[in-house]
């Protein structure tokens, strides 16, 4: 089985908006993905603030050698375009349509192919590798379609969403995680996104199965129910005991950048 990646997301809770353990400046979130990278993860996944988009990815690469993962796939492509000019690693990119619900936002934007297409030919233009968001099957009947047509290279980053209210929520179940998984393609990774206090029980899945883990601030900030985390570095933290105790190696970022050919 192939080693453990931890992705940790540093950005804000839309789940639990008065949590307030993130960071928020472009200082904070460098040094968060430091410490982040110095507990284990491999990947940040990072909300780049708009109009310093550049200096965050700057900042982060002269902390730490984490693969830096673009978020906001809700974002039309033309509100992303700093992300690509910053060249992070990899760029988040949904699967299908967005319909999320928050006490303090509701999300409904419909991404078609032809949109998916051009992330591919960005993506390849600016040297990112996508990071796809599965909610559904459907998402993965899209990503065929992708792999097709000739658009992408593989292996093929696949983060799978469970627990995330509104309209493309889908159970934190067991059985959810292994029917999604059944039909994921050939030459795939694929890590698990949990907004709820299920996220152990999927991540301890997943961890069993070969799958990878995704935790922090933004999925879940707390170590468990009632227990608010001081920070992203402490649910790295706790993923990887939780690993160690399954008989699993956590990855470096060297070895993540092998595993999933991001140079």
């Amino acid at each position: 089985m192939e080693k453990l990646l931890i992705t940790a997301t540093l950005a804000n809770s839309w789940m639990f908006p008065d949590e307030r353990n993130w960071a928020t400046t472009p200082g904070e979130l460098a040094d968060d993905a430091a410490e982040c990278s110095d507990a284990g993860a491999a990947i940040v996944h990072v909300h780049l603030p708009r109009g310093n988009e550049s200096k965050v990815v700057d900042l982060i690469r002269g902390r730490c050698n984490a693969i830096i993962q673009a978020g906001m796939s809700s974002d039309a492509i033309e509100s992303r375009i700093g992300d690509f000019e910053a060249r992070p690693d990899m760029m988040s990119v949904i699967l299908n349509h967005h319909a999320e619900h928050f006490s303090q936002v509701d999300m409904d934007r419909l991404h078609t192919l032809e949109e998916l297409e051009r992330y591919c030919v960005l993506c390849k233009k600016y040297g990112i590798k996508p990071e796809w968001e599965v909610w559904h099957t459907g998402s993965l009947w899209n990503l065929r379609y992708l792999i097709g047509k000739g658009l992408l290279e593989g292996p093929h980053v696949l983060t799978l969403f469970f627990d995330w209210p509104g309209g493309i929520w889908s159970p934190a179940t067991a059985d959810e995680y292994l029917h999604r998984v059944k039909y994921i393609p050939e030459n795939c990774v694929h890590t698990i996104s949990v907004m709820s206090e299920r996220q152990t029980l999927i991540a301890t899945l997943a961890i069993a199965m070969g799958g990878n883990v995704r935790a922090g601030t933004e999925d879940f900030p707390f170590l468990m129910p009632g227990v608010k985390a001081r920070n992203n570095a402490e649910i790295v933290q706790r993923i990887v005991r939780l690993a160690k105790e399954m008989g699993r190696e956590v990855a470096t970022a060297e070895e993540a950048r092998r595993m999933l050919n991001v140079k």
